[in-house]
């Protein structure tokens, strides 16, 4: 009789190396996943011989960000609200903003074309076509043209 409860705990699976296989399947990928994380912060991706810690940890990174030229601070904001709305409205506020800001007249054509080709990729080009209209000499169409050829 002691025989064949035995055989049974094996069978289902409630024996001590069945704990410990569950425990490792469990621990083993956070464990590996963790120390990939570590390894990949301690590479030197920068290409300077001097640093020897990933670059995103240095102190330097703040500064970048908060360099970034209003263009690439409009678009950014532009692109999304494209996505949350739709490019009727993302051009009708980049005329809005190269209106208030006339600085911001020489990236229009750039910016434009970038909401066109992400129009193209939310919308298709027929129907990213239909949002078009001359802000910027039409370049949403040519960017909407030039994605779609």
């Amino acid at each position: 009789m002691k025989h064949s409860t035995t055989n049974q705990r094996t069978r289902h699976g409630r024996g001590p190396a069945r704990r410990i296989g569950r425990t490792l399947a469990l621990v083993l990928p956070v464990v590996l996943v963790l120390s990939g994380t570590l390894a990949v912060t301690r590479v030197n991706w920068s290409g300077n011989s001097s640093e020897s810690v990933l670059t995103a940890s240095s102190s330097d990174l703040s500064s970048r960000a908060v360099s970034r030229t209003p263009q690439d601070v409009l678009r950014d904001r532009l692109l999304l609200e494209l996505q949350e709305k739709d490019p009727g409205t993302a051009l009708t506020h980049l005329q809005e903003a190269v209106n208030g800001r006339p600085s911001l007249a020489k990236h229009c054509v750039s910016i434009a074309r970038a909401l066109g080709r992400a129009a193209v990729r939310a919308y298709g080009p027929t129907r990213a076509q239909a949002f078009a209209r001359p802000v910027c000499d039409t370049s949403f169409a040519s960017g909407v043209a030039a994605t779609h050829l």
